[in-house]
């Protein structure tokens, strides 16, 4: 999903299925495409079934006892296009896209080419699982999407909380804008949520990934002046918030995907993760390096950022694993 300050769509869809543990242990019920650890798929189907029990990342839910387990039918991108538009969607009681092409892709040109699988990476899938979604005859309880704060005005002063304006700025906005209209639904017959993620952190991939090899050789540092802010999220309270959405039947509308800890700048995030990897980390990248292999369209999601608060997220119940930065960065480099 867009998120300023965000690589590796694919990446955090692996890094999801292997944190959340959305699989089925016991029978032969699972059906994703490869191994717990690489997932490959644009929609997740959720059903849960009597007997089978899965461990929720959110520790407050833990504390409430085993939730029960969840069976992913086969959903690989491409081929079951055809096969949703046609058969339908299977009966499940929940459904959560993460679909979207990885926008800051370096080896890929800001062309009008890419321009347009961005967003028909977007908002074709969403588009067309909500029309499955409109037309089952069970239709699921709940219907998840994840975008990006990049619905947000970047800011150095601004606040942002849910109810904040944004999404009609930049190409980005209108993406985010575009895209969680075409997951809109009609009727209230299936419970709706937008979960706007900030930069995810997480291993095997993400934006550390392309950040460890510098960082561990001393050579990093902040992006541009270092002084936009960085909103972050780590994968298991995004996972968190995922799995809270759908079993939380009071849970509806926006919730910001993004840690408390919101005031953080791009500068702190690098002293924090030098400081994690017990490395110095005062060497910058200039803005014009990044406008240079990004474009300056791009760029800015790097070189400017928002202060997103997860009000409503917090005020729904969700509690967070990792809601300070150094303790989750030291997590994901351990």
């Amino acid at each position: 999903p867009v998120s300023r300050l965000h690589c590796g769509e694919g990446a955090r869809r692996r890094e999801i299925w292997s944190q959340t543990g959305w699989h089925q242990r016991t029978g032969p019920h699972a059906g994703a495409e490869g191994s717990p650890g690489r997932i490959n798929t644009w929609y997740f189907p959720i059903r849960w079934r009597d007997g089978l029990h899965w461990n929720s990342p959110n520790p407050a839910a833990e504390s409430q006892g085993p939730r029960s387990d969840i069976d992913l039918p086969k959903a690989r991108a491409g081929s079951d296009h055809d096969e949703l538009a046609t058969s339908g969607l299977p009966r499940c009681d929940a459904a959560i896209n993460l679909a979207g092409e990885n926008i800051l892709n370096p080896l890929r040109r800001w062309n009008e080419a890419f321009q347009k699988e961005v967003l028909s990476s977007r908002l074709e899938t969403t588009h067309l699982l909500a029309r499955a979604i409109t037309k089952a005859p069970h239709p699921p309880q709940a219907w998840v999407l994840v975008t990006g704060v990049a619905y947000y005005q970047p800011s150095p002063t601004a606040e942002y909380d849910e109810d904040s304006p944004g999404g009609d700025f930049d190409f980005f906005s209108n993406l985010v804008t575009k895209w969680e209209a075409a997951a809109r639904l009609p009727g209230d017959s299936t419970r709706q949520v937008v979960v706007r993620s900030g930069v995810v952190l997480g291993r095997g991939g993400g934006a550390i990934g392309h950040m460890l090899l510098p960082f561990r050789l001393g050579l990093g540092g902040p992006i541009g002046s270092g002084h936009q802010f960085f909103p972050w999220i780590h994968i298991r309270d995004l996972v968190g918030i995922l799995a809270h959405a759908v079993e939380a039947s009071h849970v509806q509308g926006v919730l910001n995907g993004v840690a408390p800890a919101s005031t953080t700048t791009n500068a702190e995030f690098a002293q924090a993760l030098g400081a994690a990897l017990g490395r110095p980390a005062f060497i910058p990248l200039p803005s014009t390096v990044v406008q240079a292999v990004f474009g300056r369209e791009r760029a800015i999601m790097l070189l400017e950022g928002q202060k997103v608060v997860p009000r409503r997220t917090l005020a729904s119940g969700y509690q967070y694993s990792f809601p300070e930065l150094g303790a989750a960065l030291k997590e994901v480099v351990a």
